[in-house]
């Protein structure tokens, strides 16, 4: 059951149906070079800056640009380094100086443009410039389209650990072109595919079976159903408050301390989630009856892609367990960790025990 819809021009629309902000994603072939067009009907025309990565800029800036040009807009563009180290402190004061010396007042808006890296960075600086901006997500990664982009979570990273330092600031509007991805090499579009094994793993099992390898054009309902997930999961807990939105972190609280202890850059982001993804259905056989053909036939969608499933050698479970205490799922002494029941019935428990964590993180370094 969807609840998007499509235009004329084929643009499917979901709306994320915040009580205070509410606010739409627009998906399809060709969305990137409409994003003046859209922009206009959340935002007047006026001084507009458009932040992107070094990798993103070459592709798709100059179109982006032209598209807020023509509908009115006056465009600046701050390229950062690609990579997960501009995820930092330091690049939310290069952005915000950046701006001041642009002459960007509280009337302006932000456009972030890239994956998951810039959405976050540039969604952040948005939340504290002047207090606050209003910003439109552009993303062109596969885990941007489906995941980051939707929520209204943006943040860097500490020196502790992944998103630390952050806030909640929604979008005023979500542009995605999943043209965008058939330009992604197949470790980046791949690793996004692991959100995408995550949300039908929690919500959508069906759509395993739909999950296609060698299939990269044609993507703008696969996007839609996934935006359509974590739309109504945020929805009812904007800002974390009932529990719920915690069914996002399925595979995260290990995925998460891998990544952080491997060093940002060794694993991306969905190769971390993927191995965490591998240790939550573990533990879910074990503390909440998980079938071991459920179990499987999540793991055969991440082999198929070829997603990582098991700890780099050289880590051990001391840099990963204390990894795990310094991230913001550890609470009050506990750390939360969600688990399956079966395919489409997450539950989130607190009484995975500490041995039961290291013995997972044995069994997935062949130690």
């Amino acid at each position: 059951m969807t609840s998007f819809d499509a235009d004329p021009a084929g643009l499917l629309t979901v709306p994320v149906r915040f009580s205070a902000a509410p606010y739409n994603v627009v998906i399809g072939d060709g969305a990137i070079d409409r994003t003046g067009e859209l922009a206009l009907a959340v935002h007047a025309a006026g001084k507009v800056v458009v932040v992107t990565d070094s990798n993103v800029a070459p592709l798709y800036a100059d179109r982006v640009l032209a598209s807020l040009t023509h509908a009115g807009f006056t465009p600046n563009l701050i390229v950062v380094p690609a990579g997960e180290p501009s995820k930092c402190l330091a690049g939310i004061e290069m952005l915000c100086d950046a701006m001041i010396s642009a002459g960007l007042d509280r009337g302006a808006l932000l456009i972030a443009l890239g994956g998951g890296v810039v959405g976050d960075l540039a969604g952040f600086a948005a939340a504290v410039y002047f207090r606050g901006i209003p910003f439109i997500q552009v993303p062109t990664t596969v885990v941007a389209q489906v995941d980051s982009a939707v929520g209204g979570k943006t943040g860097v990273n500490a020196t502790g650990g992944k998103n630390l330092i952050g806030a909640f600031h929604q979008p005023a509007l979500v542009v995605s072109d999943p043209r965008t991805l058939i330009s992604l090499p197949a470790r980046e579009f791949n690793e996004g595919v692991a959100e995408i094994i995550k949300h039908a793993a929690i919500r959508a099992p069906q759509m395993l079976d739909d999950l296609d390898p060698t299939q990269r054009d044609g993507l703008a309902s696969l996007v839609a159903r996934n935006v359509e997930i974590k739309a109504a999961i945020v929805a009812a807990d904007e800002f974390e408050t009932t529990g719920l939105r915690a069914l996002l972190n399925f595979g995260h609280t290990l995925g998460h301390a891998i990544e952080n202890a491997a060093g940002y850059g060794e694993l991306l982001h969905g190769e971390a989630i993927s191995i965490g993804l591998h240790a939550a259905l573990l533990l879910s056989r074990e503390f909440a009856g998980l079938s071991e053909a459920d179990m499987e036939r999540v793991l055969d969608a991440l082999r198929a892609f070829d997603l990582p499933l098991h700890i780099p050698a050289h880590l051990s479970s001391e840099q990963i367990l204390s990894a795990m205490m310094k991230d913001k799922k550890f609470t009050s002494g506990k750390m939360r960790f969600v688990l399956l029941k079966s395919l489409g019935d997450p539950i989130i428990v607190d009484h995975v025990t500490s041995a039961a964590v290291r013995d997972v993180i044995a069994v997935l370094s062949g130690k």
